[in-house]
């Protein structure tokens, strides 16, 4: 007898649906499997077998062919084990035909017929809803991260026999036996609104700095900080998703389904807080990118709709380093492996710290002992590229004592943040209908659009470009950073002293040298 059940395969942070098809007949007892399988789909079959033996099913001796269809669709982990559980159950008349229509089906199989946590369940039941499929049944751990999704029935399962009570049941007596699971996302969001404990008024001193974290978070600029031990580079990096505006529901659901596949989400049902990532600076350029066989999301993939947080950028490995330059442009990963492409999204803010010198007090000479050839081995392990696509650079001076005793007296983030969606506000309005978010992601074709300059402006910015040695990437982050600027004062147009601001930001030439 044949069987179809319906399952789903990650591609990416996206998924597709996968049949589970079971034909069972009479010939030598055996069990195959096909459909371009990896090696963990391919150990399902030790698995199911026992799960179901130890659950009390005789499984008779007959011949059974399992295929996981499309063909040509790469099969990978061991969510597909209560799929082909299921499949193999209705084809051999253990379960009524056609119980599971319209039920797609996830989860891993313990030996004992427990059903175990899977990897992805939240993208796979996003693609389930979007195909107009009814309902999914997914492991108990995993219901909740499911029932985020409107529009489509999440059921939670903890055992095949369940499971099997469940399909041969009345239709009545279904409720009782796995329930419905229902999230109320509203509730979680108002739970989960406060962005960090971390707070800009304990960051004394440094207005410098804190202003240009207010530019950057207002306008999604790549930002980095420089300055001696001490300073409070990482201290203000942590608080600048403070400062950013809530996620939208939309992106809450990317970011999980990022995490849902990368195996990060733990307990958590929904994540409802900017991303903050600060990875080790001995990290792989695999690591960081994305990587493996079948590759997972990287570091960058991770900070999507938040904050990728450098420290100690010198340390970081060049090739690390120049992994960034195409996904700080394209606000994407591309992927290509045997298996297939992958693309991850990588639209995160980069915010970089580091010293000035390798010692960690230039230009302080009382206390810097470092040599002109030092500093240029030091600074010459980030490339021209790669600061060219830095939107702002500040420079921290050592905190004064005065500034330490100050109490109470330092604006706080929710102050900041007013200020931050007030001029996120602005772009929302100017960008309406196009392809655009926010200013750091207009392109060179459309600067002129949005980023109009006056007859004195214009003037200013050609002085600037031959002055600074510009370059024409960097001439169009100084207007992006300039009409952030603007938003900020609430200004719809650029002024010239919006542009002598953010040409204050550029990279010191004195540290470059």
């Amino acid at each position: 007898m044949y069987s179809s059940i319906f399952s789903g395969a990650l591609l990416g942070v996206n998924a597709g649906l996968v049949k589970v098809e079971a034909d069972v007949t009479k010939g030598l007892p055996t069990l195959n499997m096909v459909g371009s399988l990896g090696s963990e789909v391919k150990e399902s079959k030790e698995r199911v077998w026992a799960a179901l033996k130890n659950s009390g099913m005789e499984i008779p001796p007959m011949h059974i062919t399992i295929n996981l269809s499309p063909g040509d669709l790469h099969k990978e982990g061991t969510a597909y084990d209560l799929p082909i559980a299921v499949a193999m159950l209705e084809s051999l008349e253990f379960l009524p035909q056609g119980c599971a229509n319209q039920i797609l089906f996830l989860g891993e199989l313990g030996l004992n017929g427990e059903v175990k946590k899977a990897r992805g369940v939240l993208p796979i039941v996003k693609m389930a809803a979007e195909q107009g499929i009814s309902e999914c049944v997914v492991p108990m751990e995993n219901a909740k991260e499911g029932a985020v999704i409107p529009g489509i029935i999440v059921r939670g399962v903890d055992t095949i026999m369940n499971l099997i009570a469940y399909l041969s049941a009345e239709k009545s007596e279904k409720e009782a036996i796995l329930p419905r699971v229902e999230v109320n996302t509203e509730e979680l969001f108002e739970k989960m609104q406060k962005q960090s404990d971390l707070d800009f008024s304990e960051v004394n001193g440094q207005e410098i700095a804190k202003r240009a974290a207010e530019i950057a978070a207002a306008g999604f600029h790549n930002l980095l900080l420089v300055g001696p031990p001490g300073a409070g580079k990482s201290m203000i990096a942590k608080r600048i998703p403070g400062i950013m505006p809530p996620l939208s529901v939309q992106e809450s659901l990317e970011v999980t389904s990022i995490a849902s596949v990368a195996g990060t989400l733990g307990d958590r049902n929904l994540i409802t807080a900017r991303p903050f990532q600060s990875p080790h600076h001995t990290i792989s350029p695999a690591a960081l990118t994305g990587g493996g066989g079948i590759p997972k999301p990287g570091m960058i993939t991770l900070s999507h709709r938040g904050v990728l947080f450098l420290d100690e950028l010198t340390e970081f490995q060049r090739y690390s380093l120049e992994a960034l330059r195409q996904p700080l442009e394209d606000h994407v990963v591309q992927i290509s492996r045997t298996a297939g492409n992958y693309t991850y999204p990588a639209d995160f803010m980069l915010v970089c710290a580091m010293n000035p010198c390798p010692c960690g007090f230039y230009p302080d000479r009382n206390k810097c002992r470092c040599s002109e050839p030092q500093m240029k081995r030091y600074m010459g392990k980030i490339s021209g590229p790669i600061l060219d696509r830095i939107d702002l650079c500040v420079e921290l001076k050592a905190v004064k004592v005065d500034h330490l005793l100050k109490k109470g007296e330092e604006e706080s983030s929710e102050q900041i943040r007013e200020r931050v969606e007030k001029a996120r506000e602005m772009q929302r309005k100017r960008f309406h209908g196009t392809r655009y978010r926010f200013n750091a992601d207009i392109q060179a074709a459309d600067m002129e659009a949005f980023c109009e300059l006056g007859a004195e402006e214009q003037a200013l910015m050609e002085q600037l470009y031959q002055s600074m040695g510009l370059s024409a990437r960097t001439y169009h982050r100084i207007l992006k950073v300039s009409r952030t600027i603007a938003d900020l004062s609430g200004c719809n147009r650029i002024e010239s002293s919006h542009i002598l601001e953010a040409a204050c930001y550029r990279p010191a030439q004195d540290y470059w040298i």
